[in-house]
């Protein structure tokens, strides 16, 4: 039987002790991470007045939240506009002071790239409608929802969406969805996102 040299053996051995933990560790499961993420969200709102008019205002949210299993995930989201809406015909602004969402959703792997996923929860939003002008005729469809906005300040809400994986845990994030409907007015809001998320 061949004898094993000495130098041999002794790199053989150093080089398993330098590598044995990595082989033998596991990536923590998806289950047990947690995330969190800050987007920038376009708010369109839609159906204003009677003649349903729209507007586009901008927000910043961030959001909060974790696996509960290989598939499905909760989080919460926190976000407060930065530019207000301008509605279309009218002399109206709606701004959206903050908002706060709640949701469960289901996400599947695409491939090696990231997932699709989609949720559906309920949100709280708090505004104002200004309307400037308010004697004209063109404004008196709006004169209804001057003050707070929405009159209605729960609705149910949903997303969906796409993750890219830039890095290891890092994520780019496309998504789109209902943000509220105001049951007073029956004016609606959707929401369209775009950031970075990051699990650990």
């Amino acid at each position: 039987m061949n004898n094993i040299h000495p130098r041999v053996l002794s790199l053989t051995l150093a080089t398993l002790s330098v590598f044995a933990p990595a082989i033998v560790a596991q990536e923590t499961p998806r289950a047990d991470k947690h995330y969190v993420g800050l987007l920038a969200t376009a708010i369109e709102h839609r159906s204003i007045g009677s003649s349903d008019e729209d507007g586009w205002g901008q927000a910043g949210t961030v959001i909060i939240g974790g696996h509960l299993s290989e598939l499905i995930h909760a989080e919460i989201r926190l976000g407060g506009g930065f530019a207000d809406a301008e509605i279309s015909r009218g002399d109206l602004t709606l701004s959206v002071d903050y908002f706060g969402s709640w949701y469960m959703g289901l996400h599947y792997p695409v491939g090696t790239l990231g997932n699709i996923y989609a949720q559906a929860g309920f949100s709280h939003v708090s505004g104002d409608a200004h309307l400037s002008n308010r004697e004209a005729d063109a404004n008196t469809q709006f004169r209804k929802l001057e003050g707070d906005y929405p009159g209605s300040s729960f609705s149910f809400s949903w997303l969906a969406g796409l993750d890219l994986e830039l890095m290891e845990n890092t994520y780019l994030v496309f998504e789109g969805g209902k943000l509220f409907e105001d049951t007073d007015s029956g004016a609606n809001a959707f929401q369209f996102s775009s950031g970075l998320r990051y699990e650990f």
